[in-house]
This record gives structure tokens, C-alpha cells and sequence, in this order.
């Protein structure tokens, strides 16, 4: 397999656990000191968070989220960048449901990522 194969199939493997809820497969994918960007935050990339503390971060997303899906229509590599094309759709515990495409663009170390930023359309959330 060539590598880029591999990142493609990281992607893939990435995705499917973000779906399953599973951060232990998520993080399993990245390197140790990975760097995630959100989609919100008050600095200009969003919140940075690094390392182990990007499972725990998801994991927050999908306690707050039971429901919270990506829905991939395309990943793209290009050398040790890559990007993935979504939808996501998630309804909050307090009912309310969000529904914005976005875009993860990623860093790669050999076939691990070791970058993730997210960017998301700003859209209103609304009543499921």
C-alpha cells in the first residue's frame, strides 16, 4: 500500500469512530501530541486543544450530542495534507438540532494525523 493509501484509509477509520462515539479508535489514529483546532473558541483557529485531551474532547462532544453524526461526502490527500468534506447533524440535550456541512483539513505523520482544524458553516440551531 502505498501512503497515501494508508492516510486515506486513517480517514476512513477516523470517521467511522467519530460515528461510533468510539475517542479510544478516534485518538488510536493521531499521533500523541496531535493538534485539533474546533470549529468555535475565542482565539482566531478556535479552542486548540492538544494531545490526550483531544479524546476528552470528543467524548464532551457526544455526551452533549447522543446523536452526532458526520456524513462524509469526500476526503482528499495531497501529500501530508488532506482534507474531508461533511455534514453534520446533532440534536443538543436541550433539543436543539444543528445541520451545517464543514470541513476537517489534516496534517499527517507518516499515516497518523497530527493536525485536525475545523471549520463549519454558521448556521442557528433550531428546535428538533
Amino acid at each position: 500500500m502505498s501512503i497515501e493509501t494508508d492516510r486515506h484509509a486513517t480517514l476512513v477509520e477516523i470517521f467511522e469512530a467519530f460515528n461510533r462515539h468510539d475517542a479510544d479508535a478516534v485518538v488510536a489514529r493521531m499521533t500523541e501530541d496531535c493538534v485539533f483546532d474546533t470549529v468555535g473558541g475565542s482565539d482566531v483557529h478556535g479552542t486548540r486543544i492538544q494531545g490526550r485531551a483531544v479524546r476528552d474532547a470528543f467524548a464532551a462532544v457526544w455526551a452533549g450530542m447522543p446523536d452526532a453524526h458526520w456524513e462524509v461526502t469526500r476526503h482528499t490527500i495531497a501529500g501530508d495534507r488532506a482534507f474531508s468534506e461533511w455534514t453534520f447533524t446533532g440534536t443538543d440535550r436541550q433539543g436543539m438540532r444543528t445541520e451545517a456541512e464543514g470541513v476537517d483539513l489534516f496534517t499527517f505523520e507518516g499515516p497518523r494525523v497530527a493536525g485536525k482544524r475545523a471549520f463549519r458553516k454558521q448556521r442557528p440551531s433550531f428546535k428538533a
